[in-house]
């Protein structure tokens, strides 16, 4: 569906054309008195009329008359050209669960379809843009990430891969982000080992994420509160390795250097394995 709302809806002469026509009288069924009801009109005028309460941005207005479309002409061309449109009205309007019904519909009744990444698309929007502060809740972080992978794998070519693409590792860094929030404040209250949880999780499982170097600094902070003055070296060292002109590392070389301490790597620990085979890049 290419240019999103712009590929079906009308605009000037057509607008005008259908208003004059009578578009102000098409009312759903039984919404307000003396309307007439829509079935005496046909799948296409409805059709326009949802088009129409898009392009002055009623969304809830259009989703309805393209909801009608699907209920009183089941099966045709304009039921399923309406059901992607209601999809996209829902998401405009915010109304998320129903976007993501919508979607899901039009995925499962037309999977061949040039619209269906499109559909999908939708999908996964519906959850990532639910996506707020990094201490909410992360359920929907999780399903996004599920749903774009979805656009990205099935659908590889189409245009939407791209940007699923930049916003599944934008959702990935949330993920990321709500560890090391958690992690900071297992820290400020002296809870190192929980703390240590979180950070490992970071540099193991977020390694491509914006917040690694500063779970590498955290680690060094936690074990050196513990007297675990090799994994605090071994911290540091990998911190070095791959972020020495960040600011995290010259924190980092001045924690150590207060304990008369160096980056240094140890092995025998996880940090050494996750070096090797995460960070350097060396499976072995």
């Amino acid at each position: 569906m290419a240019g999103g709302r712009s590929r079906f809806v009308l605009i000037g002469a057509i607008f005008g054309a259908f208003t004059l026509a009578g578009c102000s009288e098409l009312q759903p069924k039984g919404t307000g008195p003396g309307g007439r009801p829509l079935e005496g009109y046909t799948a296409e005028q409805i059709f326009e009329r949802g088009e129409y309460e898009l392009s002055i941005d009623d969304y809830e207005e259009g989703a309805l008359f393209f909801s009608e479309i699907e209920r009183l002409y089941p099966y045709s061309e304009w039921a399923k050209r309406a059901l992607i449109m209601q999809a996209f009205a829902h998401h405009q309007d915010k109304n998320y669960e129903e976007a993501r019904s919508a979607a899901q519909r039009f995925i499962d009744f037309y999977p061949a379809d040039d619209d269906a990444a499109y559909a999908q698309y939708l999908l996964a929007l519906s959850y990532y843009d639910q996506i707020e502060l990094v201490g909410r809740d992360q359920g929907l972080t999780f399903q996004a990430l599920q749903a774009l992978r979805t656009v990205i794998e099935r659908y590889p070519d189409s245009e939407y891969a791209r940007s699923s693409i930049l916003k599944f590792d934008l959702a990935f860094d949330h993920l990321a982000g709500k560890e090391m929030e958690i992690g900071r404040y297992y820290l400020k209250r002296d809870h190192f080992g929980a703390a240590i949880n979180r950070f490992r999780v970071v540099v193991e499982d977020f390694q491509t994420t914006t917040h690694t170097a500063e779970a590498l600094y955290r680690l060094v902070e936690a074990y050196l509160s513990l007297g675990l003055v090799e994994e605090a070296q071994t911290s540091a060292a990998i911190l070095g390795h791959n972020y020495q002109s960040s600011d995290w590392y010259d924190l980092a070389f001045s924690q150590l250097k207060g304990h008369d301490l160096e980056p240094k790597l140890f092995s025998g620990n996880w940090l050494a394995s996750a070096y090797r085979q995460t960070l350097k890049g060396e499976w072995l």
